[in-house]
């Protein structure tokens, strides 16, 4: 009996897992890096924010994502006017049954896009923040639980800064990983438009080439298995001392809390299951590093006027936190 089956997992449901990223980029050209950092917050049953100018596939990622493991897919604009309602739903007055009837919200759902995330004030950040956490929904005092699983994809777009509101570093550490979506290489960004104008009408997006790998109670399944994947506790010292680094390091004002070393295992062990292994390695912590703690850190202004990222910083510290010997 395979190590997979012994923990529950058919082996072939692993072999589907490892086959999610091929899957998903039949449809998103490119962007491995933020397809593989996606498919660690599923396994981890964390949500992503993403960061990146309009018009890179950031729609098509999450429905991609949606068709691969047969999810139910709601996508919503955040503006300056939407109310905690639209997102979460509402009680209204059915005039056919004559009785009042819930109408649930677009959250409702197993993945959702909440693009622009920033362009909402802060009350209605804070309901979608709120589902994230409690992974339920109230409306009216009655509380509804949301199906499994549950990820959420934020976008904020960071060159127009007018008419946002800006994530207090709070809302920010609810997200287990932040991505940067950038522009497409020279021969991706080809193919994309050979691929996206070929026999195409209009400007849809295209997921029919996707195959339905997973079953939303296969993603729970992993969710678990990946969650008990084996760690030693050298490699729980390791991310607690990166993670304590940060907080001390030269040129950071504000640095992670606790929250960060707890997403450092949670997506080192979704990172390790990728890589085939059963247990989690330095390497694996360290390839993950930058997307758990990029938006969990705050650098000072002087640092800033120097034209210094918190990658920059973060490239500083895993270089210089004495990783366990294998």
């Amino acid at each position: 009996m395979s190590d997979g089956e012994q923990r529950g997992i058919p082996e072939d449901v692993l072999e589907k897992v490892r086959s999610l990223e091929g899957e998903i980029q039949k449809a998103v050209i490119g962007q491995q890096q933020v397809v593989r950092e996606v498919v660690i917050g599923l396994l981890a049953a964390g949500h992503v924010l993403v960061e990146g100018v309009p018009g890179l596939g950031k729609t098509l990622l999450v429905r991609s994502i949606a068709a691969t493991v047969g999810g139910e897919f709601s996508r919503v604009q955040f503006t300056p006017d939407l109310m905690p309602s639209d997102i979460s739903g509402h009680i209204m007055f059915d005039m056919k049954t004559d009785a009042f009837r819930v109408r649930k919200g677009p959250v409702f759902c197993n993945f959702l896009l909440a693009d622009e995330i920033n362009r909402a004030p802060a009350k209605t950040q804070s309901a979608l923040l709120e589902v994230m956490q409690e992974q339920q929904v109230t409306i009216e005092g009655r509380s509804f639980i949301l199906d499994k699983p549950f990820l959420v994809l934020a976008t904020q777009n960071p060159i127009e800064q007018e008419g946002t509101y800006p994530l207090p570093q709070a809302q920010l550490d609810r997200f287990l990983l932040k991505v940067f979506i950038d522009y497409p290489a020279l021969d991706e960004e080809h193919r994309m438009v050979r691929q996206v104008t070929n026999n195409s009408v209009g400007d849809q997006l295209d997921i029919s080439a996707i195959t339905t790998l997973l079953q939303p109670g296969e993603v729970v399944q992993l969710q678990n298995y990946t969650a008990g994947l084996e760690v030693d506790e050298e490699i729980v010292a390791y991310a607690v001392r990166i993670v304590r680094a940060a907080r001390d390091w030269s040129g950071i004002e504000i640095g992670p809390g606790p929250r960060g070393s707890i997403s450092l295992l949670r997506a080192g062990r979704a990172h390790a299951l990728l890589q085939g292994n059963r247990f989690v390695t330095p390497d694996d912590i360290k390839a993950v590093a930058p997307a758990v703690l990029r938006h969990r850190l705050k650098l000072t202004t002087d640092l800033e006027i120097e034209g210094y990222s918190p990658d920059d910083v973060l490239g500083d510290i895993l270089a210089n936190v004495d990783a366990p010997r294998a």
